[in-house]
């Protein structure tokens, strides 16, 4: 692995510190080298504050350097004025000889003008260093301009034999409990990295979640329910202040404080409501339930990764799992439950 590698590897960790704070906006990481020397690094702020560019300069104490120094990037810089100014602009500014860069920006705004202004700049421009790599740090963003549609993540737990939960006749039986504690702090972790979360009718009815990452410091996503007839109780736990709450329906469209009503013809057309959410700039969508939702995303190939726990437990009848027909790419052990992964990819 050469030096451009090794830097640009530094930018995709920086990146991570973003996720979950950063959408709309990918979550960059920026990088700056002088003499085989990082002089100053930086990460892209929570939505509205300074893209990683920015941070990086900011932090380098030698300003001088910068003529002498190049500049790793995992996303095109933006061209066009946002919520701040371009970055192509600040980097041109900085007489930074050269820059190299992860992977090209497919947002209309963008997708190729940053990299012209710094070329049109006098800067010596490298394009793709660990492109795939790079992508894929920014796979929801990626995939929410690319396809037009939210980034999705369909995650559940089941027995050992294959159930998510008992036969369960009404909300008075509790929800079999099937993962450790490991599992569902992971869990919540991850709701904090992606912009909404999404369950249908009955999983509110039957077990009154509150679908927030109490477990794990960060941002409560946006709950989703689909709930065609309006049937949930205003009363119940996703009706909370702890977040915002969506409710596609076929019955009206209206907003009362953190909670939107939003009307669809017909709740079983995926992408309707898809297009819903990407009208809103929501680009990820962690959907945890039930089998009857998970399903009908699996079988119209609307989803991007699965995650899947299976525990020890066994109870030898319930409500079956989505049975999936593909290899998963990978697992882990996570205390005492498996965790497979799926890429639709």
């Amino acid at each position: 692995m050469n030096s451009d590698e090794q830097y640009m590897l530094r930018c995709i960790e920086l990146a991570k510190n973003g996720l979950g704070t950063t959408a709309p906006n990918p979550s960059v990481g920026c990088v700056i080298v002088h003499n085989q020397q990082i002089i100053g690094e930086g990460y892209t702020s929570p939505y509205g504050g300074n893209h990683a560019e920015v941070n990086a300069i900011n932090s380098v104490k030698d300003k001088s350097l910068l003529p002498k120094s190049t500049l790793y990037v995992s996303l095109e810089p933006c061209a066009h004025f946002g919520k701040t100014p371009p970055c192509a602009d600040l980097v041109c500014s900085t007489k930074i000889k050269r820059v190299v860069i992860g992977c090209v920006d497919s947002n209309s705004k963008v997708n190729g003008a940053g990299i012209k202004k710094l070329m049109e700049g006098g800067i010596d421009v490298v394009i793709g260093k660990l492109e795939e790599e790079c992508r894929e740090s920014n796979k929801r963003f990626f995939t929410f301009h690319e396809k037009k549609r939210p980034y999705i993540i369909l995650k559940w737990a089941e027995t050992a034999d294959g159930f998510v939960d008992h036969i369960r006749p009404s909300n008075e039986v509790p929800a079999l409990a099937i993962t450790c504690d490991s599992s569902n702090v992971l869990v919540h972790k991850w709701r904090t990295q992606e912009q909404a979360i999404m369950v249908g009718k009955n999983t509110v009815m039957l077990d009154n979640p509150t679908l927030t990452a109490r477990l794990y410091a960060g941002t409560n996503p946006v709950r989703i329910i689909i709930d065609s007839k309006l049937e949930i109780d205003t009363k119940t736990s996703v009706f909370s202040d702890d977040a915002s709450t969506i409710i596609f329906n076929t019955k009206r469209s209206e907003k009362n404080g953190n909670t939107e009503l939003i009307r669809v013809n017909n709740t079983d057309n995926l992408k309707e409501m898809l297009t819903e959410l990407f009208n809103r700039d929501i680009q990820s969508v962690i959907l945890e339930g039930g089998p009857k939702l998970h399903n009908s995303f699996y079988q119209a190939g609307l989803w991007d990764e699965i995650r899947r726990f299976v525990s020890p437990t066994s109870i030898h009848t319930g409500v079956p799992a989505l049975n999936l027909d593909i290899e998963p790419i990978g697992s882990s052990l996570i205390g005492t439950d498996e965790l497979y992964s799926y890429s639709n990819r």
